[in-house]
């Protein structure tokens, strides 16, 4: 009884193996991310992050701005808001340079290498 138990093991082990080996052959993988190239993931993704994080940093300005009026003259409370309100402020500017940094790369890569920003060839080279 043990034997045959092994052996449709084995059996049921190879044939799975055999189909899951072949069935790539058949089967086409598609892009489920609906992009082409890296450069054009690389600046939606930096995009998304833009659009995540703008509300974010408007509601830390708000913040930074009652500390200011909370502060309400004590040195170490207007220093306490001014380190808040430049670290926002280097945030924003981090964010958006590297959105506006991956667009500058992306679109001197699609020239140099002559395709347009979704990845296909430039008509301009068959001019």
């Amino acid at each position: 009884m043990y034997h045959i138990a092994k052996a449709i093991r084995v059996c049921a082990t190879s044939a799975a193996f055999l189909l899951l080996t072949a069935l790539p052959a058949y089967a086409a993988l598609d892009n489920p991310l609906q992009f082409d190239s890296v450069a054009e993931f690389v600046s939606a993704a930096l995009k998304a992050m833009v659009m995540i994080a703008l509300p974010i940093v408007s509601l830390f300005l708000v913040i930074a701005g009652f500390m200011f009026i909370k502060a309400q003259g004590n040195e170490g409370k207007l220093s306490e808001a001014k380190k808040n309100f430049v670290y926002v402020i280097l945030g924003a500017l981090l964010i958006m340079g590297a959105w506006v940094i991956a667009n500058i790369i992306a679109g001197t890569v699609s020239q140099l290498t002559a395709t347009d920003p979704s990845g296909k060839p430039s008509p301009s080279i068959y001019r």
